[in-house]
């Protein structure tokens, strides 16, 4: 099966550092540091995690935009960035947002 990506274009662009905290100011526990978003997530189990990480990679595959993932044995830490952009840009954003709306369920 073949995932087309949702959007490209401007997503691309590096955003400024202000534009970056008033975005996660709306993702809870995101963090920001050497121009990445971060968060780690716990779970009761480690397969619990595994299966959110295979949700993530579902969405990232959708968006065409793959983070950086650490499974633990009950911790996912998800690391977002545009390589290609050199820091965060909306595409990152939007896929933290993906992500917080799938921990909510």
């Amino acid at each position: 099966m073949t995932i087309q990506p949702s959007y490209l274009g401007d997503m691309k662009a590096k955003l400024s550092t202000g534009a970056i905290l008033e975005a996660i100011s709306k993702l809870p526990d995101w963090s920001f540091e050497n121009e990445q978003l971060t968060k780690t997530y716990k779970f009761d189990s480690y397969y619990e995690g595994l299966v959110f990480a295979n949700v993530i990679g579902y969405l990232a595959q959708c968006m065409n935009h793959h983070p950086d993932m650490l499974i633990g044995y009950q911790t996912v830490k998800v690391t977002l960035s545009t390589h290609d952009s050199g820091g965060v840009t909306d595409l990152d954003v939007a896929l933290a947002g993906k992500i917080e709306n799938q921990i909510k369920k």
